[in-house]
């Protein structure tokens, strides 16, 4: 009677019962449905990729006595691998500035990195001091160390070293000057002050220019200080005639591509020459409203009738 009156009592349910419940079951079946129905898909490259570093993993651990690498090693090791490499060629006495293409093969060297050298010396490049070499770009590692000992530049004499001592250590001598429309980057980089960089930005500014007629001109350099420019002054000299724009025959275009000649007063330049005829003289340019005696005496030495 009493398992009766429980049954009755507590496992009997009514309509509305079995509805609750019902509902309760459908509510906890979307919420175990809903989160695999809209989880991500895996990525596939991830797939992909695993494979590969299992494989990896698998061979640095069965390779003995390995140690770990860090970026920087092996971003070390792939620029060395790129690096053409040379042979152990025959030793002999040379002069890097003199040498022939032949003749840095025959020190092992790869024929790409001696062309290399070849064409630096056809543009004026030289060597002043055995350690200039470690400066070609390219120069296979440990070639240097192997030829060091073997280097005589003694033919080129470096253009700036004010003081070499003889016996008599407070006599100085003679103080090389750079002729600045003939030296190269390495003849400038003997100057104190002038790196790398400065040095190659007066060379590109000479070239521009079409050389410098003065040497005042080189403090106009880009990134030159003048204190810098003050202390190297007085080992800088003037030489050689600068490159000249034929004023009657030339377009506007050859005008401005001078530093020291803008847009308008290349226009002003050719239709003066258009409206009065060619020129007759240089001085006829004052007759120039853009063009005073600074600007005149600035632009005159690059001018040519």
């Amino acid at each position: 009677m009493f398992w009766k009156d429980f049954i009755r009592d507590y496992l009997t349910f009514g309509k509305r019962d079995r509805i609750g419940a019902i509902a309760v079951l459908f509510l906890l079946a979307v919420i175990y449905t809903l989160p695999r129905i809209f989880q991500p898909k895996p990525d596939p490259n991830f797939i992909k990729v695993l494979p590969v570093l299992v494989k990896g993993v698998d061979s640095l651990e069965k390779k003995e006595g390995s140690t770990f690498r860090t970026e920087k090693d092996y971003a070390s090791a792939y620029k060395y691998k790129k690096q053409p490499g040379f042979i152990a060629g025959e030793l002999f006495q040379f002069d890097p500035n003199s040498i022939t293409l032949e003749g840095w093969k025959k020190l092992g060297l790869n024929e790409k990195t001696a062309t290399t050298i070849i064409k630096y010396r056809s543009k004026g490049g030289r060597f002043y001091k055995p350690e200039d070499l470690t400066r070609i770009w390219n120069l296979p590692p440990g070639f240097y160390d192997r030829v060091k000992n073997y280097i005589n530049c003694e033919s080129i004499k470096s253009p700036f070293n004010p003081y070499s001592y003889s016996n008599n250590k407070s006599q100085k001598k003679e103080i090389f000057i750079v002729e600045i429309n003939q030296a190269d980057t390495n003849a400038f980089i003997q100057l104190p002050g002038i790196g790398p960089r400065l040095a190659q930005r007066i060379i590109n500014f000479r070239n521009k220019l079409g050389g410098f007629y003065s040497v005042d001109q080189i403090a106009e350099t880009y990134g030159l200080p003048d204190s810098t420019f003050k202390m190297i002054r007085n080992y800088l000299k003037s030489g050689s005639d600068v490159k000249k724009i034929p004023l009657n025959e030339c377009s506007k275009e050859q005008l401005k591509a001078h530093p020291y000649i803008k847009w308008n007063l290349a226009n002003a330049i050719i239709e003066y020459r258009n409206q009065h005829g060619t020129y007759k003289k240089l001085e006829e340019l004052k007759n120039i409203v853009l063009i005073n005696d600074s600007t005149y005496s600035k632009i005159a030495p690059y001018l040519s009738l």
